[in-house]
């Protein structure tokens, strides 16, 4: 049309009610981007003829298939962390011999597999919070009961949260099959994500609340994919070309539900009366009519990069990264346990050393 535009990038925090304000008050001169043309709107601004079709859909968080998994009851915890929860155990227990062989009546008159084994049903009683049939005795043992006591507290808690996560994941599989689901509060409303001061706020608004605003308020779309994806929302409902374009190419953890809904169309705002409104349908038909706009369709929302991703389902097993520092304080309680009954046993040792020297 022969304009020289100057462009101004609306801030991420910028609602589409927002932009439809700033035209109407004159801030900026028309408004493109995916807005959707709605009767409220067309009240305070005009819009282009339609610039892409559009509709609502769902989205909601991705998840695999269920299949028969003997060792799922496994995988709140990682390989490695297991692992090392087992070294734990072993190297407890091995500790719980020498601090315990001589002063404990249960580890006393039996053979060093016999002791072991007590030993080891000790340390795995005492991390899984069961406890054993027999106490420790000494100082030392008692400082290393501490620190099975402590990671009994966090991995026994940190196990039980997630594991109830997978289940509730594995069981949330086609939470929602449409619309009419959310309608009948299949999920709670509080629950399902809307974007503020847009036209899926006023859909919800129209036909599913009554005007009641009980879904939990979202600011931006990365804040609504965030949320998803952190299991803070369970649902929401967006235009299907960002929600399509997000799902295919970015967001591959997430995905769609049933079918769409509410038709609408994009357009570009004017102001009311704008002397160029006329020439700017005609340009846009004009491109539409030459292909032009189905070519920037194609281009931008027929991609597909999350089609054949293997990685749409992320585990939530807790790895040794993350539980490092706990067994860094377990590792230095059992120190502080050796370096006790060392100082306990400074004469014997003295002794032992004094007639080794003679």
């Amino acid at each position: 049309m022969g304009f020289i535009p100057y462009i101004i990038y609306p801030p991420a925090n910028q609602t589409y009610d927002g932009l439809i304000k700033a035209v109407a008050t004159s801030v900026c001169d028309v408004a493109i981007g995916d807005i959707t043309v709605t009767a409220k709107r067309r009240e305070i601004v005009d819009f282009s003829t339609s610039i892409f079709d559009n509709s609502v859909r769902i989205i909601v968080r991705q998840t695999k298939t269920i299949d028969v998994d003997l060792l799922s009851y496994l995988k709140p915890f990682s390989l490695k962390l297991w692992s090392i929860l087992l070294i734990c155990i072993v190297y407890a227990a091995v500790l719980l011999c020498v601090l315990e062989g001589q002063n404990n009546e249960a580890l006393q008159n039996r053979s060093i597999i016999s002791s072991g084994a007590m030993s080891m049903w000790y340390s795995i009683g005492t991390i899984m919070g069961y406890g054993a049939d027999f106490h420790v005795r000494t100082a030392p043992g008692r400082l290393l009961t501490i620190g099975l006591y402590l990671l009994s507290l966090v991995l026994v808690a940190t196990y039980t949260a997630n594991l109830a996560s997978d289940l509730t994941i594995s069981k949330s599989k086609d939470t929602i099959s449409g619309i009419d689901d959310i309608k009948n509060g299949k999920i709670p409303f509080s629950r399902i994500g809307i974007l503020i001061e847009s036209a899926e706020e006023d859909y919800y608004l129209r036909e599913i609340s009554g005007g009641v605003r009980n879904y939990y308020p979202l600011k931006t779309k990365n804040e609504l994919f965030s949320s998803l994806l952190n299991n803070i929302i369970d649902a929401s409902i967006l235009d299907i070309s960002a929600i399509e374009y997000y799902t295919n190419n970015i967001y591959c953890n997430l995905t769609l539900a049933g079918k769409d809904f509410a038709p609408s169309s994009y357009g570009i705002v004017y102001p009311k009366q704008w002397l160029y409104g006329k020439d700017l349908d005609v340009t846009i038909l004009s491109l539409r009519e030459s292909g032009v706009l189905d070519d920037l369709k194609r281009k931008w929302f027929d991609k597909n990069v999350c089609q054949d991703s293997t990685s749409s389902y992320v585990s939530t097993s807790i790895n040794m990264e993350q539980m490092s520092g706990l067994f860094v304080t377990f590792g230095l309680i059992s120190i502080l346990s050796i370096v006790l009954f060392i100082w306990k046993k400074r004469f014997v040792i003295k002794d032992c050393l004094t007639r080794s020297v003679r």
